[in-house]
Order: structure tokens, then C-alpha cells, then sequence
């Protein structure tokens, strides 16, 4: 007899984030140092796996989410700066690091994959990375049989944890503007423009019913700063080109900007202004963490139901990271449905059964022709973890966004 799985759709009785009068959204950018601990822990994560899997057909346990980034010291100066103290960057958890006699380069493989993901999204040279960055990777090491791992069949691992996942969509139109601002921010052409942008940027969104402000904090560099007049002239071309950008492509009634608010307009000195030596908070004063970033929708939502756990450096097979990824892509596809206004998927494990078998899959729906489109978003679950596989192959090759 075929199993059942425990799918329940449900109405959702309350008021759609959008159209409630109050809504918070929060980006953290990709030079914030909560996002470098997030991203070079899941790195070395995608490092290990693709390793495992080449050298032996299947991914070997290992946890590796559990980082920490303690920040640096510098002297920025208008023109130039110096570094005085590296920040530095720990990895942490377990391993893998032996099966049968041989033995795996886990703190090799680990560093290589740090030092890659610093280089292609901070753009920072080797040389670079040497000097601003000192990187260790502390880990517990595991051992596994030779015969034993050869032995495993493509079953659907068990979970061996209870959790649970949390995702929703669609994007309201404060979410989707708080993403497509930071990523604006972030992006190699608005560098190219802005040369004196730092990747550490931080985007706060506040509506109240169709009013928005937005609160923006991006680490200037040193070097292409001459002076404190050049310092505020750069600061108001930024704030410009990011209304217009709003103003273009929202239709929010009113728009409020307020960036680098700390800043003292009347100071003489770059220390009571957003300037640094390397455009990263982290090179002074500024400590981060795994797990106390973006959420998989790339989002930190208040005003949502969302999971805390962490899902960087988790393993494929843990069902706090997979049930992440998984709840966000079928909350996704579920939000395409015509007449969806609002929908939660939230999918909890039950230890010791396969990760294909929730304990349950529960999916809430806000949407006029509800009676139509829960049978839809019954079976749209249902194929995602009939598919299992595919989603744990493609989070390793880095195809979703997790942070």
C-alpha cells in the first residue's frame, strides 16, 4: 500500500501583510559581516559535499554552521588608510574527515572555498585577502567506514533532527523593494559608477499604509575620498540615484530616504563619518554571525511567520537547511497561482522517518478562489518532495539563494 503524506491546506483567516498599515523589511548586504559569515560557511559546505561526492559518490556528514567574524582593526585617512589588525573569519562545527585509511583535507578544502567566495564577491585580490582577512577552521573530526559508506544505497536519507522550515510568497511590494534596492546597491554596474561604494551596505524599509521610508547604511571607502566636501557630495549623489530608482519603479504615495544618519555634518575628521579602509564594517568594531542574517528569501521579515534556525554550512541531508529551501520554493510556486494574495508553506521533520515524509507539510493560503487552487497547491508540494533529490543536488551547486 503507497503512503500518504500529511499535506493539510488551510484557509488563512487573517489580513495579508499588505494590507496590514505596518510593515518592516530588512536586507543585510553581501559585505555585511553576518552575510560573509553566512556565505563562507555554506561555501565550505558546497566545497566538502562536491568533494565527498567525487571522491566517494555521497555526501558525508558534516555541520560546518557554526561561524564567527570578529572584526579588525584600521586607521581610514581621506586619499588612503591603513589596516592595523586583520578581521577574523572562524569556521566552526563538524567533519568528516576520514574514511577508512584515507584521509580528507577539510581544513584545505575549507580555506580554499573562504578565500574563492571573498575574492569573486568582495573583489578583493589574493594578496588582498591576506592582509585584511585571517581565516581558521575549527572543526570536531568524524570518521567513516570504508565498506559502510560504499554500502549506502540512493534511499532518501532520515531525518536525523526535528525541524522545521518556514517560507512565504509572494513578496509584498515593501519586501520587493527593500531586495531590489540592496541588490542595486550591490551590483558591479552601480560600483563601476560609484567606485567609492563599499559592499557593506544594510537597507531598513518602514512602510505605514502607502508611505515608505528607508533607512540605508553603505561603508564608503578611503581611498577615493579626498576630503569631507567630497564626502557629503558622494553621499547625496548616492541618495539621488536610489529615489530615482524607487520613484521609477514603485508607486509608494511618498518616499523618505535617510542614509548614513550617524554622520556628523559638521565634523572636520573622517572619524564621526561612515568611511572605511576597505568598505566593510568589519574592519573595526563591527562583529558577525551565522544565522543572524537574511532569511532564504534574502529578507529579514518581522511582520512574517519565518524560522531563526540557521541555514548556512548545514549538510543537504539536515532538515533545517533543506526544509528552509524547500517551504521558500514551494511557497514560490504556489504564489504564482492567479487569485493567491498570500501563502505560508511550513514543513516540519520527524526524526528518524525520510526526509520525503514530513511530519507534516502544512500550507496556509490567502486567495479569493480558495476551493480551486487548494488542490493545486496540494499537488505543487507534493512534486517538490517527490523531487527531493533534485532540490538537495541544486542547493550544492549553489542555485538558490539562501541567505
Amino acid at each position: 500500500m503507497k503512503k500518504l503524506r500529511n499535506i493539510i491546506v488551510k484557509r488563512l483567516e487573517e489580513l495579508s501583510v499588505e494590507e496590514k498599515e505596518i510593515e518592516i523589511v530588512e536586507r543585510k548586504g553581501i559585505g555585511h559581516p553576518d552575510y560573509i559569515c553566512d556565505a563562507t560557511s555554506e561555501t565550505a559546505s558546497q566545497a566538502l559535499s562536491k568533494y565527498y561526492i567525487q571522491k566517494f559518490g555521497l555526501i558525508l556528514h558534516h555541520n560546518l554552521d557554526k561561524g564567527l567574524l570578529v572584526a579588525g582593526r584600521t586607521v581610514p585617512e581621506f586619499g588612503k588608510g591603513k589596516i592595523l589588525e586583520p578581521i577574523k573569519i572562524i569556521i566552526a562545527g563538524r567533519a568528516t574527515d576520514k574514511v577508512g585509511k584515507t584521509k580528507i583535507p577539510v581544513k584545505e578544502i575549507v580555506t580554499k572555498s573562504a578565500k574563492e567566495w571573498l575574492t569573486e564577491n568582495l573583489g578583493f585580490s589574493q594578496k588582498e585577502i591576506k592582509k585584511i582577512f585571517k581565516i581558521s577552521i575549527d572543526y570536531q573530526p568524524g570518521a567513516a567506514n570504508l565498506q559502510e559508506v560504499f554500502k549506502r544505497s540512493e534511499k532518501i536519507p532520515i531525518a536525523n533532527d526535528t525541524s522545521f522550515g518556514v517560507g512565504h510568497a509572494p513578496l509584498s511590494k515593501t519586501e520587493k523593494l527593500t531586495l531590489k534596492v540592496a541588490n542595486l546597491i550591490n551590483s558591479q554596474k552601480f560600483i563601476k559608477k560609484f567606485p567609492f561604494v563599499g559592499r557593506d551596505i544594510k537597507v531598513m524599509a518602514l512602510r505605514e499604509k502607502e508611505n515608505i521610508l528607508i533607512t540605508f547604511a553603505i561603508a564608503y571607502i578611503s581611498r577615493y575620498i579626498k576630503n569631507i566636501k567630497e564626502y557629503f557630495r558622494a553621499k547625496e549623489k548616492i541618495k539621488k540615484n536610489i529615489e530615482a530608482y524607487i520613484k521609477k519603479n514603485f508607486d509608494f504615495k511618498s518616499v523618505k530616504l535617510h542614509h548614513n544618519t550617524l554622520d556628523n555634518p559638521q565634523t572636520k575628521s573622517e572619524n564621526e563619518i561612515y568611511l572605511t579602509v576597505t568598505g566593510l564594517s568589519a574592519e573595526q568594531g563591527d562583529d558577525g554571525q551565522v544565522g543572524r542574517g537574511n532569511r532564504v528569501c534574502g529578507l529579514i521579515t518581522p511582520c512574517r511567520k519565518m524560522s531563526l534556525e540557521a541555514v548556512a554550512g548545514k549538510n543537504i541531508n539536515h532538515p533545517g537547511k533543506l526544509y528552509q529551501v524547500l517551504s521558500f520554493l514551494i511557497a514560490q510556486e504556489i504564489g504564482k497561482i492567479e487569485g493567491v494574495k498570500e501563502c505560508y508553506v511550513k514543513i516540519l521533520s520527524e526524526i528518524g522517518k525520510p526526509l520525503n515524509f514530513p511530519q507534516v507539510a502544512l500550507i496556509e493560503l490567502n486567495a479569493k478562489n480558495f476551493a480551486k487552487i487548494k488542490d493545486k497547491a496540494f499537488l505543487i508540494c507534493q512534486d517538490y518532495l517527490n523531487n527531493l533529490r533534485k532540490i538537495q543536488k541544486e542547493i550544492i551547486k549553489g542555485k538558490y539563494q539562501l541567505f
